[in-house]
């Protein structure tokens, strides 16, 4: 899955680990899903889309296959 998170965390001027402390997760949590190695459980992609004002389908899109 492909997203928009480390663009949109850098122009909040947010590090990894302030992301990660707002959104209540570790530092690696944030790492991986940046990298797309972690699909977001639901309730934490409706925070990511909470903390950057947006929707989750602007952050998160699928694998074109």
């Amino acid at each position: 899955m492909e997203n928009t998170l480390p663009a949109r965390r850098l122009e909040r001027g947010l590090s990894q680990q302030a992301l990660a402390d707002e959104l209540g997760v570790s530092r690696q949590t944030v790492i991986s899903l940046e990298k797309g190695r972690y699909d977001p459980s639901l309730p934490l992609a409706f925070k990511l889309a909470e903390v950057f004002g947006c929707k989750i389908e602007d952050l998160f899109q699928p694998d074109e296959r």
